[in-house]
């Protein structure tokens, strides 16, 4: 079964926006995408979905690196560009150059990082691994940045949103009562 993009079951997940950057045949580069994540604290891994007809697919394949700079909630047409157009057929860079946005060049490897980013990390691609029309490329963090200043622009039912309320966690009572609960249900393990 297909999981249809635009269809009103899949627009329940809320994502983050991962500006991806890379250079390689089709020159300096930026696409958005919205699977972008951390897979790991040590080594510090971020595995990023990529459509396999992407410009941004085909530079990784070949440099073997790429940035990932986590859009920030003021960054909204930086995405909406790096995300709507082709790096095939367009230099985004340089039309979001045009616009304002800033870029840097990545202290260890051949790529630009998006300045005022909420996050910035230079990755090296360990493995990539097919599933369905995306290939997943999984970077190791060879360089992270300071964390931005400002919040990650979130995806939601194909529109951004801003971090809202913070729900709290259960309280210290609750939990002392969840904990007994767990406890009462705990499983033999002896099998």
């Amino acid at each position: 079964m297909d999981l249809p993009w635009g269809d009103e079951r899949t627009k329940q997940f809320a994502t983050n926006i991962g500006l991806i950057t890379s250079n390689g045949p089709y020159g300096y580069n930026i696409m958005a995408a919205e699977w972008t994540h951390q897979l790991s604290y040590s080594p510090g891994l971020i595995g990023v979905s990529i459509d396999q007809k992407n410009a941004t697919h085909s530079n990784i394949i070949k440099k073997k690196v790429f940035g990932v700079n986590l859009c920030a909630y003021d960054q909204n047409i930086l995405s909406s560009i790096s995300g709507g157009s082709s790096g095939k057929l367009v230099d985004k860079i340089g039309a979001i150059k045009e616009l304002g946005f800033e870029f840097f060049k990545a202290k260890k490897i051949d790529v630009l990082m998006v300045k005022g980013a909420s996050m910035q990390a230079e990755c090296k691609l360990i493995r990539k691994i097919i599933f369905g029309d995306h290939t997943t490329f999984v970077g190791e963090v060879i360089e992270l940045y300071p964390a931005g200043q400002k919040e990650p622009l979130i995806l939601y039912h194909n529109k951004y949103w801003k971090v809202g309320d913070n729900i709290p966690r259960p309280q210290q009572q609750e939990m002392i009562i969840i904990k007994g609960i767990l406890e009462k249900h705990k499983k033999d393990n002896k099998k």
